[in-house]
């Protein structure tokens, strides 16, 4: 909770409901900015490539949301220990953490990129890619991959810059990045004809724009927590491995949520591959650039109650704590309602957006989109089932939720569904996985309700 937020809120006092639209209302569209791009970004390569295009792009999201959950973890988990570090009156150990994250960030990428980059045909068909595919996707990592250090730089950069006190800094570094991606792109497919290549560089050169300003500001302009090198050189081996460990284990849960949507991107296009060729993974592909809109709002629900939750539970004031979970749960199953409705009654507007209507992707799309909306509401509500529990400090829950929704539940039935019920098997994978972890994280809640 930054000090803005403090001086106009009264966490403890002020009426649940206004304090959970006042955090709702500006979290929601802070996240749906970069949502909102990502979606525009896969409209211009639908119309101005086709569904190869948005289909080469796809194969590769898996790499992007692992290198994304390393980020978040880093990112999330050094923000909690620097701000702890902080609170004591430790500057120095809070740097140390602060450069330990953007030292291992930037070795651990470094190398993963140039392997990609060495190897980028094989890291192709690592990812699913068909021979037809594999021109598009090699030439998109060749392109693409050098900007991923900047990105690990701007996902760790975005948490430090507010804790230093700079949000508007942070939010600079968004807007910037998305009015680049979406300018650039428009050149390099309208303008310029250059293809997926075109799209590669231009979104590398919005993401190093944007990495390059966290740096800079971390580097020369931080007020408190200024990357500092000598605080490494002067830090023993297990000390630093201990920094590393630490932020990992505290950033573990923003890790595995987009384990989960890379694991959704990475089974679904093999299996889409394997029963429908490159016109699925291209269908698959649209159902993927909506998935981060589902997150998202799932995810402004639950930032906005968590602060909330989390002050009143420290407190005991548990009929707050109550309160808020009712406010909770009530947006989500209006959202998650609002969402299914809209992809079972309007789903050839929201395949359109990507696709023209004569391409081979569509009618797949708008045929599977029924059966993907079947697991909206379970999904919206899963995320912020685990995020409840996060903020009663209840990580084994969490974190056992997460796991059975990114693997447990989910890759089997990619693997086993088509083979029972056919096509339709492949869209309801996610449905099934989210269905039935609503039914344990139910279970986890009565049990932990009776304690």
């Amino acid at each position: 909770m930054n000090s803005e937020k403090s001086l106009t809120m009264d966490l403890g006092k002020d009426n649940v409901t206004s304090l959970f639209f006042k955090l709702f209302v500006p979290t929601l569209f802070g996240l749906l900015s970069m949502a909102a791009v990502t979606a525009i970004n896969g409209a211009f390569v639908g119309h101005g490539i086709g569904s190869d295009g948005l289909a080469a792009v796809n194969i590769t999201v898996p790499l992007w949301m692992i290198f994304s959950g390393l980020g978040l973890m880093l990112g999330s988990g050094c923000s909690v220990v620097a701000s702890t570090m902080l609170a004591n009156h430790r500057t120095d150990k809070a740097r140390l953490h602060v450069a330990v994250a953007f030292s291992f960030a930037t070795v651990i990428t470094i190398a993963v990129s140039v392997l990609v980059m060495c190897f980028p045909s094989s890291t192709a068909r690592l990812f699913g890619a068909s021979d037809h595919l594999l021109p598009l996707v090699r030439i998109y990592l060749i392109f693409a991959m050098p900007c991923f250090v900047f990105q690990m730089w701007s996902a760790i950069g975005l948490f430090i810059i507010r804790l230093d006190g700079a949000p508007k800094v942070a939010m600079w570094c968004n807007i910037i990045t998305a009015v680049l991606t979406l300018i650039g792109d428009w050149l390099m497919i309208f303008v310029l004809d250059k293809g997926i290549g075109g799209v590669a560089i231009s979104t590398c050169i919005a993401i190093v724009i944007g990495g390059l300003i966290a740096a800079i500001y971390i580097l020369f302009y931080a007020r408190q927590l200024k990357f500092s090198l000598k605080s490494i050189r002067h830090s023993s081996v297990t000390t630093i491995f201990q920094s590393i460990i630490y932020q990992c284990k505290i950033g573990s849960s923003s890790l595995l949520g987009e384990l989960m949507l890379a694991t959704l991107a990475f089974v679904g296009n093999y299996v889409f591959m394997r029963y429908l060729g490159d016109n699925g993974v291209g269908a698959f592909g649209i159902a993927c650039y909506y998935t981060p809109f589902l997150f998202m709002i799932s995810n402004a629900i639950i930032q906005s109650a968590q602060p909330i939750i989390s002050y009143n539970y420290a407190n005991k004031a548990f009929e707050r704590v109550a309160r808020t979970e009712r406010m909770l749960f009530l947006i989500a199953t209006v959202a998650g309602v609002f969402l299914t409705l809209l992809f079972l009654f309007l789903p050839d507007v929201l395949v359109h957006f990507f696709v023209g209507k004569d391409d081979a992707a569509a009618p797949i799309a708008i045929n599977g989109f029924k059966y993907f909306a079947s697991g909206i509401l379970f999904f919206m509500f899963n995320v912020c089932i685990v995020g409840y529990f996060q903020s009663l400090e209840k990580m084994q829950y969490a974190l056992v939720l997460m796991i059975l929704r990114s693997f447990v539940i989910l890759i089997p039935a990619f693997l086993f569904l088509p083979r029972i019920i056919g096509i339709s098997g492949i869209w309801l994978a996610m449905p099934v996985s989210e269905a039935t972890t609503f039914v344990v994280s139910s279970i986890f809640l009565l049990r932990y309700k009776n304690k």
